[in-house]
């Protein structure tokens, strides 16, 4: 293994990791396991207080990433602004796609489901299970933006909110 591929992630990193969103690397550390030693990321999720080890040799093949960069916000943020496309399909068959563009973990598939999802207070209630989807794209999404723009996530998901208040008006 070659020493750059290694160091693609760092310390303190802010890394989106898809089936979890972003969390940060507090270390990287050798564990024996089965005899072998391996050398893992230490990755913290702080709102769903939880550590995740990662083999620093399968971060890449299991979709970790790191966080995207502003041009990615702004094409997500565009992403919002568009007409909402909600298939004919079956509710268990786009809620399956849904779940994969959430645990994908491409911010612009995120914001798809967003998106598609989000309801204006004239529009028709939305399921138990449309919400949890929407509630977990937004959560991602805006976790990400607050990540890269340096906010809190307060402050990024106002801004999310008024792209797609901007969009329904």
């Amino acid at each position: 293994m070659t020493k750059s591929k290694k160091l693609e992630f760092r310390p303190d990193d802010y890394v989106v990791y898809p089936a979890h969103g972003v969390g940060q690397i507090i270390s990287i550390e050798e564990q024996e396991v089965a005899g072998f030693a391996l050398e893992l990321f230490v990755i913290t999720f702080e709102k769903d207080k939880m550590t995740l080890r990662v083999p620093t040799n399968k971060a890449t093949e299991v979709g970790m990433r790191s966080l995207s960069s502003p041009d990615v916000i702004e094409q997500a943020m565009k992403t919002l602004k568009g007409k909402a496309k909600v298939k004919r399909a079956m509710w268990s068959r786009r809620a399956q796609e849904y779940e994969q563009k959430i645990n994908s973990g491409d911010l612009i598939s995120i914001a798809e489901v967003v998106r598609d999802l989000h309801r204006t207070d004239d529009q028709r209630e939305q399921s138990y299970s449309e919400r949890q989807l929407y509630e977990a794209a937004l959560e991602r999404l805006t976790r990400e933006v607050a990540a890269v723009s340096g906010n809190d996530e307060i402050a990024a998901a106002k801004q999310v909110d008024e792209v797609l208040t901007s969009r329904a008006a």
